[in-house]
């Protein structure tokens, strides 16, 4: 059975709200809403619609089952891509569904990423092993990012990563949203 006065009860506490303001969003007392936090009683349909909307929510979403959150991934969780001359390490899964999407790429010698196209959003990226050039197609020359060193740019242009040395370069790569 459905515990719908714990439901009540978590949701306001997320909402930072207490009893009496609650009690004051629904127009229902403090007391009713205690009641039904410890289930004592049950609210109408009607009730629980003029709850759910004063925490900010539907119907619906008030009953859905919360999935846990996965927090940490592990190697074992990671979807890898190997491509011509690079491989793409997804170290979140479905992160496309995320508002940012991390990825490591890892770029052979003398190798690139695809061309990453004007977007709205933002992209970081840190080099973890190597060095890399950082091609934007609106610049004449291209930007040298070493080991340790982070690049932070706007996804309006064109660009992409090349890897001009002789042993590979790894970059952890994250954009907002998501365009791998």
């Amino acid at each position: 059975m459905y515990d719908i006065g714990h439901r009540i009860r978590q949701l306001r506490i997320q909402n930072g709200l207490t009893l009496e303001e609650l009690a004051s969003r629904t127009e229902l007392t403090k007391g009713f809403l205690s009641q039904l936090e410890r289930n004592l009683t049950s609210p109408s349909i009607s009730t629980l619609e003029d709850i759910a909307e004063a925490l900010g929510m539907t119907m619906s979403r008030f009953f859905a089952e919360e999935k846990d959150e996965q927090i940490v991934f592990t190697a074992e969780d990671a979807f890898v891509d190997e491509q011509e001359g690079r491989t793409l390490h997804w170290i979140v899964p479905n992160a496309q569904k995320n508002l940012m999407e991390p990825v490591i790429i890892e770029l052979k010698p003398n190798s690139e990423s695809k061309l990453i196209e004007p977007h709205e959003g933002e992209e970081l990226g840190y080099v973890l092993s190597g060095r890399i050039f950082l091609h934007r197609d609106r610049e004449s020359k291209d930007i040298a990012v070493r080991k340790g060193e982070t690049f932070y740019i706007r996804g309006d242009v064109a660009h992409r990563l090349i890897n001009k040395g002789s042993s590979n370069a790894r970059v952890l790569w994250i954009s907002t949203p998501p365009v791998f």
